[in-house]
């Protein structure tokens, strides 16, 4: 017998309804029903990068949209738990709201704002006082190992530098980058496959650490730049068909050819209003 489908007066209720429902056993979704925390972890990741894209794109139905489908994941998770008798989703609200109080005594306390450089102590100080980060030992502690690595690196730097684990300024942290680039020329001429990963890996760090006192986004960047090489291939595909050939018949003289061209191209059409804006900002 089909379950009615829940008309809750307020739409979050009613998405925690439809959830419940989804997992209900009898007359439930049999995919919904079998899921685990384990089971939706692709999900979650693939779900976050989806309102990543939607934020780059800068269409409010597309955010919204694909907002819905992270929150969605996040109710799933908490029903999941809710049935062992774990907290649900309501719990999971609560909480986070009591932390965000608890951190901001500025705005719902007595206390005055704290200035500048302080703001990012005192919001330390407040979350080492909470029981999950009092047990932690390292300063880097509680940095998500399943981050993207360039995320990590950025993440691991900046903590230390909180700590003064970190090169005085730009000028040191350059003379690390080339440092690192040496070493990395030298592992590549003579090291083992080991050590030309470890020599690479250093390279990169050293590389993000310069980002952050660029104040750049190394991830970000990296991102733009793989969208601008994507254009660029489809562009020369383009070009191509147009001659009548497929990019594999072509010479590499031609690729090249048509790489210029496509270059020149760019230069010439300006970029959107939104674009030249986040370029900007950038």
């Amino acid at each position: 017998m089909p379950i009615k489908a829940p008309t809750d007066k307020h739409s979050f209720d009613r998405l925690v309804a439809v959830m419940k429902a989804l997992r209900a056993k009898q007359g439930g979704c049999p995919w919904d029903r079998v899921q685990t925390h384990k089971s939706l972890k692709p999900y979650l990741v693939e779900e976050t990068y989806e309102v990543l894209e939607a934020i780059d794109s800068g269409d409010p139905g597309k955010l919204k949209g694909e907002l819905g489908d992270l929150l969605l994941q996040i109710v799933f998770h908490s029903q999941i738990d809710a049935e062992k008798g774990g907290p649900d989703v309501y719990a999971v609200a609560a909480a986070i709201a009591d932390k965000m109080v608890s951190r901001h005594p500025h705005v719902f306390g007595p206390q005055d704002a704290p200035k500048g450089g302080d703001r990012v102590d005192k919001w330390e100080a407040l979350k080492a006082k909470e029981k999950e980060h009092a047990k932690r030992r390292s300063i880097v502690d509680g940095v998500p190992k399943a981050m993207p690595a360039l995320y990590r690196a950025r993440r691991v730097l900046s903590k230390a530098s909180r700590a003064k684990f970190a090169w005085a300024g730009k000028a040191q942290a350059w003379a690390k980058f080339e440092e690192e680039l040496y070493e990395f020329r030298e592992a590549l001429a003579r090291g083992s496959k080991a050590h030309k990963e470890e020599e690479l890996g250093d390279l990169l760090t050293a590389l993000v650490n310069v980002a952050r006192f660029e104040k750049l986004d190394p991830e970000a960047s990296l991102h733009a730049g793989v969208r601008k090489l994507t254009r660029r291939i489809a562009g020369v595909e383009s070009l191509a068909h147009g001659r009548g050939k497929k990019i594999t018949d072509l010479a590499q003289a031609e690729l090249l050819e048509l790489w210029g061209e496509v270059k020149k191209g760019e230069k010439r059409r300006p970029l959107p209003k939104k674009a030249r804006t986040k370029a900007g900002r950038r």
